[in-house]
């Protein structure tokens, strides 16, 4: 057998020994290869634990602290705790403020016990003093009052406001209590409301919270250019500017009106105050015409007009076509009524179906009639002068008349005029340094009175 013949033969065994050695040496790269992962990972888990034995080893050679080596020892502090007498005498330290404002047909007691005001003595104290005593004579609704009480209810000091700017106060002292009757310097600054009419002139002032006598000053100050009875619409509205006095922040009372604006109709009216050399408010235009008027056109606050003048209206009590020579203007029973011009008293007393009236004189031969009244103003006399807007009267329902009213006539001479259309005079306009002095405030007040117009602003006050 030839060498080729032998390798032939032996090809078999040759090739099956050969991939067993194959076989075996892809083992072995797999395992060195698993080895290989093995040892980088322990590596990497060494390194990862370096941190570790730091910290293990700097607490295994920091000192250990033998506590049983520290000394100790026992302290006893007296702490001392309030006795019952201390905490009754910091309760009874304590003092309470009320404060409330006297209600309609509020007796003393009933403001007395909102204070809570308990101690017999103070009730009796303010019931006697001359000065104090007057607290009780003196409730008015909305006027406020306050008090300082401990705990018990016994009084430290009360105070109550007598008028705008007058107060009576009550003190506790050694002696006892003594009151005092003090006066508060009030702060003056004006007070800006705008309003819209929807039904009346009141109702607009109560939605903007405007006081009724603002709103019976506004319609006296227009009262020659408006007829607030019949010429009112429903989206008219006005702007006022009036004073108002507070005491600590607080409104206590409102003083005469600065400047207004009344949009009646679509035509606007305005009107800026300025106080005389008496000191008394004047009203005219922002040109500085005069709005006052010799004659009142109402005597009466205003109201309502419940007959006008007419020379044929039937007689609701002699049933027949009568000429009703004045207006006459529905109010309750007992309303001021008011001289409508500077006179003399002609005539009062009792004539036929005027019930009582008055007759008053006036210049240029000019008289108002004033009838079925309720009453005259005390101490009233014929040949008495009279001013403008003094209460001369009180409306009633005496002589021929259905219901309570005043009954209002204007004669020129012996001629009778409608006295809510006879031309009324005017007094004269502001000259010289008066007149300089109105033009600068009146173009403040004016501004500001646009200022509400060309805005959406309710109130400021």
């Amino acid at each position: 057998m030839d060498i080729n013949e032998s390798n032939q033969h032996n090809a078999p065994f040759n090739n099956y020994f050969a991939k067993e050695n194959l076989e075996q040496s892809t083992i072995l790269a797999q395992i060195a290869h698993k080895a290989e992962r093995k040892l980088k990972l322990r590596w990497i888990l060494a390194i990862s634990c370096l941190p570790l034995f730091g910290i293990y080893t700097a607490f295994g050679i920091a000192p250990q602290t033998l506590s049983g080596n520290i000394t100790t020892s026992t302290v006893i502090e007296e702490i001392a705790l309030p006795s019952n007498n201390d905490v009754l005498a910091s309760v009874t330290e304590q003092h309470f403020w009320y404060k409330e404002h006297v209600r309609r047909d509020d007796t003393l007691n009933n403001v007395l016990s909102r204070l809570n005001i308990r101690n017999r003595d103070a009730i009796n104290y303010i019931r006697n003093d001359n000065i104090a005593g007057e607290i009780a004579t003196a409730l008015k609704p909305g006027h406020q009052i306050e008090a300082q009480t401990d705990v018990d209810g016994n009084l430290i000091s009360l105070e109550y406001q007598l008028d705008a700017d007058q107060f009576i106060t009550v003190k506790q002292s050694a002696a006892g209590f003594e009151a005092n009757k003090i006066v508060h310097k009030l702060e003056s600054r004006p007070i800006l409301k705008s309003a819209k009419i929807k039904s009346s002139l009141f109702g607009a002032a109560d939605d903007a919270n405007i006081p009724d006598d603002i709103a019976v000053k506004i319609a006296d100050m227009f009262e020659s250019q408006i007829d607030f009875s019949t010429d009112l619409r429903r989206g008219d509205h006005f702007n006022v500017i009036y004073e108002g006095s507070y005491d600590q922040g607080e409104l206590l009372k409102t003083g005469e009106i600065l400047a207004a604006e009344f949009v009646n109709n679509g035509k606007t009216y305005r009107a800026v105050g300025y106080r005389d050399a008496a000191n008394e408010m004047q009203y005219y235009t922002p040109e500085g015409v005069s709005l006052s008027k010799t004659f009142l056109r109402s005597p009466l606050e205003f109201t309502r007009i419940s007959s006008s003048f007419s020379l044929g209206r039937f007689h609701p009590i002699l049933n027949r076509i009568k000429a009703h020579q004045g207006t006459d203007f529905a109010a309750p029973t007992g309303t001021g009524v008011k001289a409508a011009g500077d006179a003399v008293v002609d005539f009062v007393g009792v004539k036929g179906g005027y019930g009582n009236v008055i007759v008053l004189k006036h210049e240029n031969d000019v008289s108002t009639v004033y009838g079925h009244l309720s009453r005259f103003a005390a101490g009233l006399r014929k040949g008495q002068k009279v001013a403008q807007a003094d209460i001369i009267g009180y409306v009633g329902t005496t002589g021929m008349s259905t219901g309570p009213h005043l009954h209002y006539e204007f004669l020129v001479g012996k001629e009778h005029r409608d006295p809510m259309t006879v031309a009324l005079p005017k007094d004269n306009t502001l000259t010289g340094q008066d007149r300089v002095a109105f033009d600068v405030q009146s173009s403040q007040l004016t501004a500001q009175l646009s200022l509400l117009s060309n805005s959406n602003i309710a109130a400021l006050d």
